[in-house]
């Protein structure tokens, strides 16, 4: 089955998005040496599950990507999420057997999820 392995997020001021992505998610964020501006994210370590990706300019008003972000825990990262200037558009949902969601923009406009699994979440 085909699975996710890269993702791009478009920005309209990508500094202020990558600023926001450091500083919730401790990504690591670095300008590609390519004929175009594209910054490059990684996640996490190669070892970790996950997928990387990259921050571009946007290109068209109706260009969104909405990734799913795993994360310890989901009250920490909401309150992160606020403070670096994103808005929670849906609050935190138990998905039963799974864990607990909740929906955010940024401050780009992209919207995006944050999941904490637990497996007893009902």
């Amino acid at each position: 089955m085909p699975k996710v392995v890269h993702f791009e997020l478009p920005a309209d001021d990508p500094q202020r998005a990558i600023a926001f992505y450091e500083k919730v998610f401790g990504w690591t964020i670095t300008k590609w040496e390519g004929p175009f501006d594209y910054w490059l994210v990684t996640t996490g370590s190669d070892d970790e599950l996950g997928i990387n990706g990259a921050i571009t300019p946007r290109i068209i008003s109706e260009q969104v990507t909405i990734d799913t972000i795993g994360v310890e825990s989901l009250d920490n990262s909401l309150k992160k999420i606020v403070e670096a200037g994103g808005t929670i558009t849906q609050p935190k949902p138990a998905i039963p057997g799974i864990g607990y969601i909740a929906y955010c923009t940024d401050t780009e406009g992209n919207l995006f999820g944050v999941i904490q699994p637990d497996m007893s979440a009902k």
